[in-house]
């Protein structure tokens, strides 16, 4: 079989920090080599990632156990904010086109067993966010909600559904939208319920990452945490970094717990960004092309 993961030595001495987690390796995944790669979505099941572009061009499967590739679409925008349900099978992707020099956005999904597509949303210039809840996938598209089920079953969004619109975050329940901004007027980005659909975490701009209760309550400060992703329901994943101005000098993969504690699973020898959770795995890329892989216990 052909060897697909590649050790590193990326160790970090936790020595007096504190220990959420526990990083057993750090291993390169040998993606098919291009400067401008990263990943844009880890399966569920931690068996397979889709990559993208810098540009979030496209978006290809690769199979983690046999290196395996499969050219899933050529789309413009594929790669930004993909989401994965929950076994494996279906994506759902954004479709960026432009129309009388406007640019629009479509939202489409695909079976990867047999290719069927099928369109959330046609092409609009108000797309505010994308998500996947049981077996419906779920676009809200000028504060209205589009559903449509990836199976033979019925459509069912019980979950409380955030998105965002001129940085502004919304929250739609029981068919109802309204602002959702509780920690004040911030430029809110990095939006997400936690999976037991209980709590939001967010991203404000110059301030950092949030996360409280649904109905506002409860607002805890995570520190500096960007790019922010659930880890269960009571951690979170993300990424501190450094730039120059135009591109990234350092970059750290951190946990960090509801109380704030943080831990850092990452060393300076590779500038580490965007975090993608799944199973006992986290996912990440490098400006420079590369992915690796966090293998927890």
């Amino acid at each position: 079989m052909k060897k697909v993961l590649l050790a590193l030595a990326l160790c970090v001495s936790f020595s007096g920090m504190a220990q959420l987690v526990n990083v057993t390796s750090i291993d390169k995944v040998n993606i098919p080599e291009n400067a401008a790669n990263k990943v844009a979505a880890i399966s569920p099941q931690g068996d397979y990632i889709l990559v993208t572009t810098d540009h979030n061009q496209g978006l290809t499967k690769y199979d983690l156990a046999t290196g395996a590739t499969q050219v899933v679409t050529q789309a413009q925008g594929a790669g930004f904010d993909t989401k994965i349900s929950s076994d494996g099978k279906t994506i759902v992707y954004r479709e960026k086109t432009t129309k009388n020099r406007l640019q629009m956005t479509a939202v489409k999904s695909m079976n990867l067993e047999t290719g069927a597509e099928q369109q959330i949303v046609k092409s609009t210039r108000d797309l505010q966010g994308v998500a996947i809840e049981g077996n419906t996938a779920v676009a809200m598209n000028k504060g209205k909600m589009s559903k449509k089920a990836l199976d033979d079953g019925k459509p069912q969004v019980n979950a409380p559904v955030l998105s965002t619109q001129n940085f502004k975050m919304y929250i739609t329940h029981n068919g109802n939208t309204t602002e959702f901004m509780p920690a004040g007027d911030y430029r809110y980005i990095w939006t997400s319920m936690s999976p037991d659909a209980s709590k939001a975490l967010f991203y404000c701009s110059g301030k950092g990452a949030y996360v409280c209760n649904v109905d506002g309550s409860g607002l805890k400060a995570l520190g500096d945490v960007q790019a922010p992703k659930w880890m269960g329901n009571d951690m979170v994943v993300g990424m501190t970094t450094t730039d120059d101005g135009e591109v990234f000098t350092s970059g750290e993969i951190v946990v960090v717990d509801l109380n704030g504690t943080k831990q850092v699973l990452t060393s300076e020898d590779v500038v580490a960004l965007y975090p993608l959770p799944a199973q006992e795995k986290i996912v990440f890329s490098t400006p420079t092309g590369e992915a690796y892989i966090i293998n927890l216990k």
